[in-house]
């Protein structure tokens, strides 16, 4: 960790992935820089742990999703990073009795069929609540709505039709072995950070920008904010002048939740190794389980939306507790004694994210561009939620920030 300068050419706030993804791209430009970070740790919302002495744990990101065309796939292979190219476990490998290999295959052409409705309502051009294109009375419509807490961090009647359209997904998803964060964090060793820094003012009405953190004030040319979009709508970040088309947009944006939890595993080979277990359950507060990934002694699980957050503010230790008791009920008693909960996620409880990834509401999918654009030539915003196609993900933050960074570059030239 670096001292903190008096001053510097360019301050990037926030040390996750769009804030490596700007300092990676200015690292040669002859500019100076500095990433200043609340944590005393870089990835934000990527974070790998040693769960166990044989269980490695992605608490935040932990797929390269759209992986064709995720630009963390070649960093993994220049830092060396095994990248693991197995079928997801959601459509491929499911598991137990709980969901009948029947009941899949109408619940995916349920989960088809909404899709096909999001598109044709899309082209449209109207920008409404994406619970509309579901089928009225059909089955299965809450294990939809489920689906959706994971993928958007949010039930359908809070996500924009026209933002969900927007989302490329190549249906390619791969992992990294040593965890998605700890490959984040590698790309981030190299940058100069200053970690234990909170910003709380951002000062633009000099000549140069006054940046107020919780290790002293220091001066630049140029800001990069890449923080979570609730640090901007709560304005945990005071800008002055102020900012009021930011935080409407950032609000606009807000962090959905998903929330994770490993659970060891006593006796792992009496299950399949990347199995999936959930049950064809006619309610949205549902988790799904990912079993024994890599191989590992271990049941991951996964919740989202209105349900995570339930779970959240009953306190540490709730998310497993439960995921215990569901699995228990797919796959019966004797398994209790065999699980044993070593860590969960509690994104909204983290006073550096305060959830998990952004989604628009319906009516602001186009608040993402309004979110990106630069004000005064000299503050820059990048962030996944400022991605127009890759929001929610890791790389789409890096691009942003990539995109935020050359950004900066051609303001300096111009002036």
């Amino acid at each position: 960790m670096v001292s903190l300068p008096s001053s510097v050419d360019v301050a990037i706030v926030g040390a996750g992935a769009a804030g490596l993804g700007a300092a990676n791209a200015l690292k040669d430009s002859g500019l100076s820089l500095i990433v200043l970070e609340a944590r005393e740790r870089v990835g934000g919302r990527a974070h790998t742990i040693q769960a166990a002495p044989d269980v490695v744990f992605d608490l935040g990101c932990g797929w390269l999703h759209s992986a064709d065309k995720n630009s963390f796939v070649p960093i993994a292979a220049h830092l060396g990073f095994a990248v693991d190219k197995t079928l997801p476990p959601w459509r491929e490998r499911a598991y137990g009795k709980a969901f009948p290999q029947k009941e899949r295959d109408e619940y995916m052409r349920a989960l088809e069929a909404f899709y096909d409705r999001v598109e044709q309502a899309a082209r449209s051009g109207r920008d409404t609540p994406a619970s509309r294109c579901l089928e009225p009375g059909n089955r299965w419509n809450p294990m939809i709505d489920a689906i959706s807490t994971y993928v958007n961090g949010s039930e359908l009647d809070q996500v924009s039709i026209l933002d969900l359209d927007a989302y490329v997904d190549t249906n390619i998803n791969w992992r990294v072995r040593r965890g998605y964060g700890a490959l984040i964090a590698a790309y981030g060793a190299p940058c100069p950070l200053a970690l234990s820094c909170n910003v709380t003012l951002i000062d633009y009405s000099g000549q140069d920008i006054r940046i107020g953190t919780s290790r002293g004030t220091l001066t630049a040319r140029k800001v990069i904010v890449t923080v979570p979009t609730n640090l901007i709508a709560d304005q945990a970040i005071r800008f002055s002048p102020a900012l009021p088309a930011k935080v409407d947009a950032a609000a606009a944006l807000p962090l959905g939740l998903a929330d994770k939890v490993t659970l060891a595993l006593e006796e792992p080979e009496a299950l399949p190794k990347e199995g999936n277990l959930r049950g064809a359950t006619m309610r949205t507060e549902m988790g799904t389980y990912h079993l024994r990934p890599f191989g590992q002694p271990c049941i991951e699980g996964f919740f989202g939306g209105r349900f995570a957050r339930a779970l959240e503010d009953k306190g540490d230790g709730a998310i497993a507790a439960y995921a215990i008791d569901e699995i228990v009920s797919f796959l019966g008693n004797d398994i209790r004694r065999k699980l044993k909960p070593l860590k969960e996620s509690r994104w909204a409880h983290d006073p550096f994210a305060r959830g998990s990834y952004s989604h628009a509401l319906p009516g602001h999918a186009g608040k993402r561009a309004m979110l990106a654009t630069p004000v005064d030539g000299r503050l820059f915003f990048a962030g996944e939620a400022t991605s127009p196609h890759f929001f929610s993900t890791a790389h789409g933050a890096r691009d942003s920030g990539e995109r935020a960074a050359k950004e900066v570059l051609a303001a300096v030239r111009d002036s």
